[in-house]
């Protein structure tokens, strides 16, 4: 009798358990040292001599490494191995923001911050691809889902953290704060993290590289579903960023302590993530992405109110639907590029460059929008993204299935 092939690990296997927790811990940490400056971002302009534009190159410097760093890291994780990279880059990604703490000179900052967006793009080019991979493909939705759902609490830690510690000290100690916290995850996460069981072998051949370009960027669906994440997440950081600027000012003129309160509305991706994943297991990644950036829509045109507690309410309705469309599209992108044949991980890096390059494009954009129209005009830049979001969604339902064959259930990519 011979052994079944390992399928992947399910919800009952104690390693299903364990890389969901280090994941989680390891997407809590990479976004925590990623946005741990944005409600920072009144007073870096201020300390710095820096107009709010230029201020929020403190976060578009590291994703925009990031993005370009993810298409040389995804290609190298198909090659050499999922768990080696995401550990060495968890703990390389917490030393230099350690570093930023001890930083007096703008230029300087801008160059440890781009650093840090290469050094941490190794855990989000890998982690979807290495999930796929390890856990069984029915339960490979929600477990990418709860990931993301680590990535949205990182994002609140890293901002809530700052801005208590900000307040309380300054920023240096905020960032200095942030990465000891980004180490304990890393260790934590090297000590879960078993090893790769259906990790299959890319060379790093140029026929192979180009055959992998080839079937990982030309296909028509897997560029909508990028184009997705652009939108998406440059309207979220839009939206963000803008926010630290409006609640300095009239009639909020909130201290950096209380105004970073409001990214704790960011728990709520924690959620809507993972349910998200399972919706769509249900009814499809078709059906639900558009839905899921409806509500992204809803909640950034209820911030155009004025009063606070409805502020708070937009921000919370447009974190339910950014990180439940994201959990659900990253998804969908390796669900499809597994259907492409081998190079998984170069469609999660496509992916995931398009995703921060819209976070360090539209970011930067929305400083200037700020400056420009205060908060109507960031707003109206942000929907105008979900709404180009919102169409290439539904440009998927005219992209045939990769096999027009069979019969295609609700999950089909």
């Amino acid at each position: 009798m011979t052994d079944q092939p390992f399928e992947g690990h399910r919800p009952a296997d104690p390693a299903y358990r364990r890389i969901t927790v280090a994941l989680f811990l390891a997407g809590l940490s990479t976004f925590a040292t990623i946005y741990c400056p944005q409600p920072l971002l009144a007073v870096l302009a201020h300390d710095f001599g820096i107009a709010p534009g230029s201020a929020t190159l403190a976060i578009s410097a590291t994703t925009v490494t990031l993005a370009f760093s993810l298409l040389v890291f995804g290609p190298v994780s198909d090659a050499y191995g999922r768990k080696p990279l995401m550990i060495a880059s968890l703990v390389a990604s917490a030393a230099v923001c350690l570093s930023v703490a001890f930083v007096t000179n703008w230029t300087v900052l801008l160059l440890l911050r781009g650093l840090l967006g290469f050094v941490v793009a190794g855990l989000p080019a890998v982690a979807a691809v290495y999930l796929r991979e390890e856990i069984h493909a029915r339960h490979a939705g929600a477990a990418t889902g709860l990931y993301i759902g680590g990535t949205a609490i990182g994002g609140l830690a890293g901002r809530l953290i700052s801005g208590v510690l900000a307040d309380l000290f300054d920023w240096r100690v905020a960032m200095g704060g942030i990465g000891v916290v980004a180490g304990l995850c890393a260790l934590v996460a090297w000590y879960l993290l078993p090893r790769s069981r259906r990790f299959e072998p890319t060379p790093l051949r140029p026929a192979e590289l180009n055959a992998t370009v080839h079937r990982m960027f030309f296909d028509r669906g897997l560029l909508l579903l990028y184009s997705i994440g652009f939108a998406a997440m440059g309207s979220y950081v839009s939206v963000f960023n803008a926010t630290a600027f409006r609640l300095a000012v009239p009639p909020y003129l909130l201290p950096i302590g209380l105004a970073s309160m409001v990214y704790l509305t960011s728990i709520l991706g924690s959620f809507s993530s993972p349910i998200a994943g399972r919706v769509a297991q249900r009814y499809g990644y078709r059906v639900m992405v558009p839905v899921l950036l409806g509500i992204q829509l809803a909640g950034v045109l209820i911030t155009l109110a004025e009063p606070l507690p409805l502020v708070v309410l937009g921000l919370a309705v447009i974190n339910v639907g950014f990180f439940a469309a994201h959990g659900t599209t990253n998804a969908w992108v390796t669900a499809r590029a597994a259907l492409r044949g081998r190079g998984t991980g170069m469609a999660g890096s496509l992916y995931l460059s398009a995703y921060y390059m819209g976070s360090s494009i539209c970011g930067a954009v929305a400083g200037v929008a700020w400056s420009w129209g205060r908060w109507p005009a960031a707003a109206a830049w942000a929907s105008a993204l979900i709404v180009l979001g919102i169409l290439a969604a539904l440009g998927m339902r005219r992209v045939p299935s990769l096999a027009p064959g069979s019969p295609q259930p609700p999950t089909h990519p």
